[in-house]
């Protein structure tokens, strides 16, 4: 319904902006990312928005940048990430650092936003995982992420089911090694690392 709001910033603070457009104040909820980027208070301000519909309240949110406001959607598509929790990441973490979070599976960066709990954060990376180039601003990822991220799993899933490793003491042993190996120098170094632990 709203693609972008143009006009005079009257207020903000941390979670607020009202943009006065023709002499209408529309109140926007933002991020601290984007209370960051606006300009002093009446002064011209341009903002990225998206009509939140809820059962007993619209509420409209709006974003500095294009990438912040594809983020905050793709965030709420997964199981249990309401606006609201959204944002929250989107106040502790940029898009690329979302991206490059769920790229490389380090999903406690998520428990840095409020109301994000462990298993909030995995179910987010896990959710994510195929889409992180869905919501980047261009900016290239670590080199090197996607797969060291890939690898580190496929790696894990081999020591749990083939040398019956609990799979936190799998992932322990693969977060330790070398982010360039391939999955299968990792297991043979997570085997031999594990075995001079037993000594």
């Amino acid at each position: 319904m709203f693609y972008s709001l143009k006009g005079t910033l009257d207020y903000f603070d941390a979670n607020i902006a009202v943009v006065n457009c023709g002499g209408v104040g529309f109140r926007c909820r933002i991020t601290v990312n984007t209370a960051r980027k606006l300009p002093p208070v009446g002064q011209e301000v341009f903002l990225y928005t998206h009509l939140n519909v809820r059962e007993d309240a619209l509420e409209l949110f709006g974003f500095a940048e294009q990438s912040e406001l594809a983020c905050f959607k793709q965030l709420t598509t997964v199981s249990g990430v309401g606006a609201k929790v959204a944002g929250a990441i989107l106040s502790a973490l940029t898009p690329d650092q979302v991206a490059t979070a769920i790229a490389t599976g380090d999903y406690k960066k998520f428990t840095l936003a409020n109301g994000v709990g462990p298993k909030m954060a995995q179910r987010i990376a896990l959710e994510l995982k195929d889409k992180v180039a869905a919501f980047t601003d261009g900016t290239p990822l670590p080199a090197g992420a996607v797969s060291a991220s890939a690898n580190a799993e496929s790696a894990a899933k081999m020591l749990t089911t083939m040398f019956g490793f609990q799979a936190g003491e799998a992932s322990a042993l693969v977060a330790k090694l070398d982010s360039e190996l391939s999955a299968e120098e990792m297991v043979a170094a997570a085997l031999k690392q594990h075995g001079k632990d037993m000594r």
